[in-house]
């Protein structure tokens, strides 16, 4: 029998779950064993799981789950660097050069385990089964705009936090937004017409904020892109890989500008492909922007965890998009899972 198991997310600031209690639901009914584990920040509560049926276990103890396990977590596991030996379903940041990533692949060489990349759960065309990239988008172009608010008073934006909706979010972004006494700024969005620049675009949409939306066709030619410093706030929305222009270069920071807030929501600095050079690391909650130029000011936001700013909305859409494919965990070697399989050798054969 196929046991999926649910484990409590360890990261700080994360309280989504890509499993709602219907899905687990859904899962028993085919058959799946289904074990969630007991947390003390997961937005959706523990009792719908019980009333579904799962298997409750205590938190963080997947380490003791049985071999036939698929452990199933969206963030990063503890850097203890114990050799992995399960199953493990996550977002595993790996694949790109990442420090990190390079640690996490030496531990599944170590303890024969398998990483089924999240990001790398794709259909026969390569698309993506499941995203979370719209509310990724709405959250980030929040956080821009909080920054560019805080501009306003001469400051830098202070620390963000979940909020219990979207319409929650868009009432407490008004008022910091009204209280600048300032006509709203302008972005550009690059990336558009995707998941992630789909929900950066309706949340400046929603705040008054005209929008420049670029995709494919307007960054063709590779660049330059001037035009992106002729825009207040610059939204990228464009995951990073081979071949993907850069739309800011370090130059940036001195250059003529009326940029002030680059949101990058796709938020690679570390990858070799990242088309933004004028910072190398990510942003945190407590402090979501970081000052790479002064006078005048730019400011950078780069939070990798944004849709964990609407735990409960993310979770749910998340979750819908990938249970089609959770229902074929029964066989690894074909699907989605066996695509994804094929992503880890080739890459865990490089380490």
């Amino acid at each position: 029998m196929t046991h999926l198991w649910v484990r409590a997310e360890q990261r700080a600031n994360e309280e989504r779950v890509g499993l709602t209690p219907d899905g687990a639901a859904a899962l028993l009914a085919a058959g799946v064993r289904v074990t969630v584990e007991q947390s003390s920040v997961r937005a959706i509560g523990l009792d719908g799981y019980r009333a579904a049926g799962c298997e409750i276990a205590a938190e963080n103890s997947w380490a003791e789950a049985p071999d036939d396990a698929v452990i199933f977590g969206l963030k990063e596991l503890p850097e203890d660097g114990t050799p992995l030996h399960h199953h493990h379903i996550l977002f595993g940041h790996a694949y790109k050069g990442q420090p990190a990533g390079q640690v996490l692949l030496r531990r599944f060489r170590a303890g024969g385990g398998t990483l089924y990349d999240l990001e790398y759960l794709v259909d026969d065309a390569g698309r993506r089964v499941a995203a979370f990239g719209y509310w990724a988008g709405f959250a980030g172009a929040a956080v821009a705009l909080r920054c560019w608010a805080a501009q306003q008073d001469g400051g830098i934006c202070g620390p963000v936090a979940t909020h219990p909706s979207a319409a929650r979010l868009r009432a407490e972004l008004e008022e910091r937004l009204s209280a600048t006494v300032r006509p709203r700024p302008d972005a550009m969005v690059i990336g558009a017409l995707g998941r992630v620049g789909s929900g950066a675009a309706d949340l400046c949409d929603a705040m008054g904020v005209r929008v420049t939306t670029w995709d494919m066709a307007e960054t063709a030619h590779g660049g330059p892109f001037p035009e992106v410093l002729d825009h207040d706030i610059f939204l990228n929305c464009i995951l990073a890989r081979p071949g993907t222009p850069v739309f800011v270069p370090a130059s940036a920071r001195t250059a003529p500008r009326r940029l002030r807030v680059i949101g990058d929501i796709a938020c690679d600095p570390d990858s070799d492909f990242s088309p933004i050079k004028v910072y190398d690391r990510t942003t945190t909650w407590d402090r979501p922007a970081l000052r790479v130029q002064d006078a005048p000011p730019l400011d950078v936001t780069a939070i990798d965890n944004l849709p964990s700013m609407l735990p409960v909305e993310s979770s749910q859409d998340y979750a819908a998009q990938l249970l089609p494919s959770l229902l074929t965990l029964g066989d690894l070697e074909a699907g989605v899972w066996g695509r994804a399989k094929a992503e880890f050798d080739r890459h865990i054969s490089e380490v």
